[in-house]
């Protein structure tokens, strides 16, 4: 175990520091492609079991941990697990995903909605991140996550997953007053979530705005951005140290506006050229990312020059490897180990490269 003085190297990252090499951890680190964790899918098949029940959490969370010593360890859980806490009960179902059944339609299941008591509805977490941040010192920093209001609302409106969104789309577009409120009730309870991970543990937050990158530029403007804002300003309210992450898949056409959120760093996908989105970003704000999931099926020489030219790109300050996405089911796990062989022996590969 590291001193007990020592920042995480991630943390450190987190924070802007100039770094040898950048820390290097994977979204859905912890998932379908380790046996570990089939084996324990097959014993345990349904999720929110999983992800609810302390004892089953922690070991899924640190079973990436144990295999590849990443530089981060992140909660096992869901975004929308606080969901039944504001009263908006949710399933999820292996083959099918999420169903959210009654979906959310008229202003008066809003009204009814109440507000987020973290100790009450997610009691779990606590003992989770307290263990996790125990089990793993300061190896690795950890992280929690949330689900931002735009893709909540899209889950509770639409009542499951959607390729087109019509549902909430038409909301926004004929009843917005409606969406607005519904968006703000969610800001809200996100926030309250946020600051109990961090007062739990969690050392780092990353919130998915997974849906938003289906807004044009003009939509994501009204319904995604002052929502993710007023999340954001929440919890730098009473937590200003703790550095908060925002993700988007599809992101390219609204990076600049990811930047203006308010977080300290914005994870990109791989449709964007790391150097540019340096640029488009500006110096301020740290970047993570953002390798092709896919490129980990490839030849071990195509997947080390991939990450060495995005660390390359990325520069030595402000900067977390990581994929452009989650990891994908059937990833071969010895290439998923030297994802993070690489990432950690960065400095050395790079002088010689």
């Amino acid at each position: 175990m590291t001193g007990s003085t020592q920042v995480p190297y991630l943390l450190r990252a987190a924070r802007g520091e100039v770094l040898d090499r950048p820390p290097v951890w994977m979204m859905r680190q912890a998932g379908r492609y380790m046996k570990v964790y089939r084996d324990l899918r097959d014993k345990y098949p349904s999720f929110r079991e999983r992800s609810e029940n302390p004892e089953i959490a922690i070991e899924i969370s640190l079973q990436p941990f144990r295999a590849f010593k990443p530089d981060g360890v992140i909660l096992f859980s869901d975004i929308l697990t606080p969901l039944p806490g504001v009263g908006i009960p949710f399933d999820i179902i292996e083959s099918r995903g999420p169903i959210i059944d009654p979906p959310i339609r008229s202003l008066e299941q809003i009204k009814q909605l109440h507000e987020f008591n973290p100790d009450e509805s997610v009691p779990f977490i606590r003992p989770i991140l307290e263990t996790l941040r125990r089990e793993v010192g300061n190896e690795a920093t950890v992280l929690g996550f949330v689900g931002a209001p735009w893709t909540l609302a899209a889950y509770a409106i639409e009542g499951k997953s959607s390729k087109d969104y019509t549902i909430i789309k038409g909301m926004a577009f004929s009843e917005p007053e409606m969406l607005h409120t519904f968006l703000g009730k969610l800001a809200d309870a996100i926030a309250i979530y946020v600051r109990h991970q961090i007062d739990c543990g969690a050392q780092v937050i990353q919130m998915f705005d997974s849906w938003a990158g289906h807004l044009s530029p003009q939509d994501y403007d009204t319904f995604a951005l002052p929502y993710q804002q007023r999340v954001v300003q929440q919890v730098k309210q009473t937590h200003p140290d703790t550095p908060l992450i925002l993700y988007i898949n599809g992101s390219a056409g609204i990076l600049e506006r990811m930047g203006q959120s308010g977080v300290d760093i914005v994870s990109v996908d791989w449709t964007v050229d790391m150097a540019e989105a340096r640029r488009r970003l500006g110096p301020d704000i740290g970047v993570q990312g953002n390798v092709d999931p896919c490129a980990l099926f490839g030849s071990k020489p195509f997947i080390r020059d991939r990450i060495l030219d995005t660390i390359r790109k990325a520069g030595n300050r402000g900067h977390i490897l990581n994929l452009g996405h989650g990891i994908l089911p059937g990833t071969p796990e010895e290439n998923a180990a030297y994802f993070f062989e690489v990432g950690k022996q960065a400095d050395q590969l790079l002088v010689r490269a």
